[in-house]
């Protein structure tokens, strides 16, 4: 039976986020403004009376600033009592007068504070909401919780066991569409709820002993093309993301719909589960308006939105859960290594693109279908970094997970004359004549066998020197063992004699922006056996190849190793890059003729 699952979350953020400039009228900062205060007040009221008219039950993240409000602390108590509302606690929205005044900062993402800083913000936080409600919370959250965060937060309040732990794709892309000012940079984690490990919460947790003993929970559920391709701010089931993209015309936004639909069908790749989640906050709906679109919009989006879940609802296509129960559910459906799947087509600008995105506690990755099932976006969990995160530390503001290929902060396949971006695909040789799949535009097909996942591309045609062939890829993603199968076969042939050379490649680097990091930590290796041909990165232009070896790297830098292999007799290759194109590539070649299939393996291991 399909279960699709909706988590609404609601914050009485009494300070909310940019509203205290929108709502002063040019006059000096105040974020005790009692106008503010009563305003958000009111709006986070329309909004749960808008979910349980639509009968839903809501998870309410009380912030700091919220518990020093006798009537939002009361209102939550009464929602509780007479809805089923959760009452949980929210990292965000610190910011208040009291706040700035006992920590002396107006800094307010909980991650980006000092780990000493952190700990007395949550003690803080959670003794207040303690003394409010007399219990402690089940669920908590943030844009972001790093690792360590996390592991404190379970450790000293064990009751809680659900978390918004990250905001999917909220890096570079993000950070350049707010004029360079939004440092929010996470990008790199799950889509969908996952087990976050104890070192790294990006990865999750591939077993009982790295279990961070929560279940985390996206910051909204994005498009899983849209945001990847632009910034994630426009693209989400939150109806006023939708607003922000401005994907709506006379009061309409039926992508909005669409997108909710999308997730839905997800369940198609998940053993019948699929997921959504609402987190709205009051600034939202500002009465000034928000977006270019009136407060009349806002709320009208927001009414619909809520409208069309109760719909499923009615229809039996949807349940509702608050934080706390989802993690339960979660809990009782899930193991460590299940994958979460999905084949994402674009629903926005009429395109027939593609993508398939898997993640499991080793590996994230996304094939693009518009380029012959081309690898254009992997990550490797395997390493389960240890990156703390805040001031004190070596990444500030930086929490993304690093990529060995992101195409859009290092070009993919097209560069504009030299070097060459971050991609995996294959080539065919004929006489001369070369073409990359990445030229291909293909559709993909999806099927479980067993504990495999598998992605079967439609035929693409090429012609090589007077020669047309077709050819099929398949991927299979073999659920616990950090490593994917790519199948190559040509089903069609004029000259059935032609051999045709398939060059399997994997053009990588490591980062987490567009920007270059060192490479000379990096070592390129042959390996048959006890056999090894190696050499150090210093952009000097090297290559090597040897017949019957397999082709690796190590990454220092981001604890990873690489590696290629065939399952039949080929020629493997390392190529070096050099300080404009500062790639390595690895590769496997191996001549065949219609009817034959190339097999090889992408691996990701821990570099210890």
């Amino acid at each position: 039976m399909e279960r699709f699952i909706l988590n609404v979350v609601h914050r009485p953020e009494m300070v909310p986020e940019y509203a205290e400039k929108v709502t002063s009228h040019g006059k000096e900062e105040d974020i005790s403004r009692e106008s503010l205060l009563t305003e958000s007040l009111d709006i986070f009221k329309t909004q749960q009376a808008i979910a349980h008219k639509n009968g839903f039950r809501t998870t309410i993240q009380m912030t700091y600033a919220s518990l020093f409000n006798d009537e939002a602390v009361a209102l939550a108590k009464q929602h509780h009592e007479q809805f089923g509302d959760e009452i949980a606690l929210t990292l965000l929205g610190l910011t208040c007068e009291k706040f700035q005044k006992k920590y002396k900062t107006k800094d307010f993402c909980i991650w980006m504070f000092s780990m000493k800083d952190k700990k007395a913000i949550v003690t803080d936080v959670f003794e207040k909401f303690f003394m409010c409600f007399g219990f402690y919370p089940e669920s908590t959250g943030s844009y972001y919780l790093d690792a360590e965060l996390i592991n404190y937060i379970k450790e000293k309040y064990p009751s809680v066991k659900c978390a918004v732990a990250t905001c999917w794709e909220e890096g570079p892309k993000a950070y350049r569409t707010c004029n360079n000012s939004w440092y929010t940079l996470f990008d790199g984690g799950p889509w969908n709820p996952w087990i976050p490990s104890k070192q790294n919460t990006h990865a999750p947790a591939s077993n009982a002993e790295e279990d961070s003993g929560i279940v985390a929970i996206p910051h909204l559920s994005r498009d899983l093309m849209a945001c990847f391709d632009g910034n994630g701010s426009n693209f989400g089931t939150h109806p006023q993301n939708v607003l922000r993209g401005m994907i709506y015309r006379d009061g309409q936004y039926p992508y909005l719909y669409n997108l909710i639909d999308q997730y839905r069908s997800l369940a198609v790749y998940n053993e019948g589960y699929a997921y959504n989640m609402m987190f709205v906050g009051p600034g939202w709906m500002n009465k000034m308006g928000r977006w270019e679109a009136p407060y009349s919009l806002l709320l009208k989006s927001y009414e619909d939105g809520m409208a069309y879940y109760a719909e499923l609802k009615q229809e039996g296509n949807l349940t509702d859960m608050t934080m706390s129960e989802f993690s339960d559910f979660y809990r009782a459906t899930h193991t460590y290594k299940q994958p979460e799947c999905a084949l994402w087509r674009d629903i926005l600008y009429g395109s027939d693109k593609q993508y398939f995105w898997y993640a499991d506690p080793y590996m994230r990755c996304c094939l693009d279908m518009n380029q012959g099932g081309a690898i254009i976006d992997l990550r490797p969990y395997v390493a389960k970094l240890n990156w703390p995160v805040g001031i004190g530390t070596p990444h500030v503001q930086n929490a993304s997970y690093p990529f060995l290929i992101q195409s859009n902060y290092r070009a993919g396949y097209f560069t504009h004359y030299a070097g060459e971006g971050t991609v995996k695909s294959c080539k065919l040789t004929y006489k001369g004549e070369e073409a990359d799949l990445c030229l291909c535009r293909s559709w993909a097909h999806f099927s479980q066998k067993g504990d495999c996942r598998v992605i079967v591309l439609d035929p693409v045609e090429i012609v090589l020197s007077g020669v047309s062939l077709k050819l099929v890829s398949s991927f299979t993603f073999r659920q616990g063992s950090s490593e994917i199968e790519i199948s190559r076969k040509i089903i069609e042939c004029s000259d059935p004699a032609a051999e045709i050379e398939l060059n399997e490649y994997i053009t990588a680097c490591y980062g987490t922006t567009e920007y270059p990091e060192d490479m000379t930590g990096i070592t390129l290796t042959l390996e048959k056996g006890d056999l090894r041909r190696s050499i150090q990165y210093a952009y000097g232009c090297r290559e090597d190849s040897a017949e019957g070896y397999r082709a690796l790297a190590s990454i220092l830098a981001i604890q990873t190793r690489v590696i290629v292999q065939s399952h039949s007799p080929s020629t493997a290759y390392y190529k070096e890059g050099y300080a404009f194109s500062p790639m390595f590539t690895l590769g496997l070649k191996q001549k065949i003729v219609c009817g034959e299939e190339m097999k090889s393996w992408l691996r990701l291991e821990k570099e210890n």
